[in-house]
């Protein structure tokens, strides 16, 4: 005989809830323990990251920039009139000389000119000649009147000194006496005037020529410009050298002023270094530097520093020390490195794909013992081309990803394969 059980089902029911409240309980603390899980690191081939270590020791600071040798002493021939290039004599590459004619240019006014020029002055020395002659023959004049006048004042001073004497002895008449001393007074206010006028003669003959003479000195000046136009249409090289460029053709028309010839001494060249702004402020004059011509690396030092940024770079100007090597000439391209500053006892590493010196950046530090690498806060102090200071967050030994890592930017552990 069944026996009823009035509990039974309502006993069921509450097993059931417990049951499922239990199973709730175990999904959700499934759920949040899955969910507090980190993500699994992502793998990076090991041959496809550059791996440094980090050191501890002197660094020497240099920042590197691209550039061209160019010649220390370069010197542009300007056309000093308008002219025709009638003749090109050299062409760019050919050795000079001082005094090497580079050109020829032509303009008859030019010529013209110098040939008035020559005239007017052939006209003018012609006038000044005349005009020295016509003085100098006025002055033999007065000179020959200067000393008749004082020939005679001599005469009648001693024939009034006669008459006195024989006046005195009873020999003549005081009339005698009084006629032959206003003679001889009379004389001697001839000679006084006549050496006046000689002496006025002789010194107006300066200031009377002295006009002449700034108009011959005005037109001799006139007529060597002139000349020197002339002579200018011959283009010549003021310098010994490789005649670098010559920017005309025959028939071309230029202008006074225009640069028509450019030429340089190939022996003496320069480095002009263009260096980032950004990297220019610790430059200063006398720093070592080095050329590398891809045909060997010579020494230079900073010889100057240009104080105006150009398209994001400074021009540093590289004087070369040493002999350069074959086939080092104007226009080469080379790369050039200078030295700022040698750091004793700095922990420094090499330089990384991103971070700029001074600033802090997230570098991956390999974990020493596995294959993980995670990513550390790293201080960075000054820089070098390859090398940059370690201020804080890393220590000597540490092995450190220096490759890009932008791809793993939103990781900070990662698995090198």
């Amino acid at each position: 005989m069944d026996i009823a059980r009035p509990n039974a089902a309502k006993e069921k029911r509450r097993k059931r809830l417990i049951y499922g409240s239990v199973a709730a309980l175990v999904l959700i603390g499934i759920t949040v323990a899955l969910s507090r899980l980190k993500p699994a690191a992502p793998t990076v081939e090991r041959n496809l990251v550059w791996i440094d270590t980090v050191k501890r020791g002197p660094m020497v600071r240099q920042v590197r920039g691209l550039g061209t040798l160019v010649p220390e002493e370069i010197r542009w021939i300007s056309a000093r009139t308008q002219g025709r290039v009638d003749k090109i004599v050299l062409r760019p590459g050919a050795i000079v000389e001082t005094g090497s004619l580079i050109l020829e240019l032509r303009n008859p006014d030019v010529v013209s000119a110098a040939a008035n020029a020559n005239s007017q002055l052939a006209a003018a020395e012609a006038q000044l000649a005349n005009q020295r002659m016509q003085l100098e023959s006025q002055l033999l004049a007065a000179e020959a009147e200067a000393a008749r006048a004082k020939s005679n004042f001599e005469t009648t001073k001693l024939r009034s000194d006669v008459q006195e004497q024989l006046f005195r002895d009873g020999l003549v008449s005081e009339l005698d006496l009084k006629l032959a001393q206003a003679t001889a007074a009379d004389g001697a206010i001839s000679n006084a005037i006549e050496q006046k006028r000689y002496v006025f003669a002789k010194d107006s003959i300066k200031p009377q020529l002295a006009v002449q003479e700034a108009e011959v000195e005005r037109l001799r000046s006139l007529a060597q410009l002139r000349q020197e136009e002339l002579d200018a249409l011959q283009v010549r090289s003021p310098m010994a050298g490789v005649l670098s460029a010559l920017p005309v053709e025959v028939g071309a028309q230029v202008q006074p002023g225009s640069n028509i010839a450019r030429v340089a001494d190939p022996s003496k060249l320069k480095a002009e270094i263009h260096i980032a702004e950004t990297q220019a402020r610790d430059i200063a004059i006398g720093q070592l530097a080095q050329v590398d011509t891809r045909n060997g690396i010579v020494e230079g030092k900073v010889a100057r520093i240009d104080p105006a940024v150009q398209n994001g770079t400074v021009l540093v100007d590289v004087t070369i020390v040493n002999e350069l090597p074959r086939g080092a000439r104007p226009d080469l391209s080379v790369d050039g490195t200078i030295e700022l500053e040698r750091l004793n006892e700095v922990v420094y590493v090499g330089r990384p794909a991103f971070g700029q010196e001074k600033s802090t950046v997230g570098i991956f530090k390999l974990v020493e013992g596995s294959n993980d690498a995670v990513r550390t806060q790293v201080q960075l102090g000054r820089s070098s081309v390859n090398t940059i200071e370690i201020v804080g967050g890393l220590q000597p030994g540490d092995r450190v990803i220096l490759s890009d890592m932008s791809p793993w930017d939103s990781n900070d552990r990662v698995r090198l394969n």
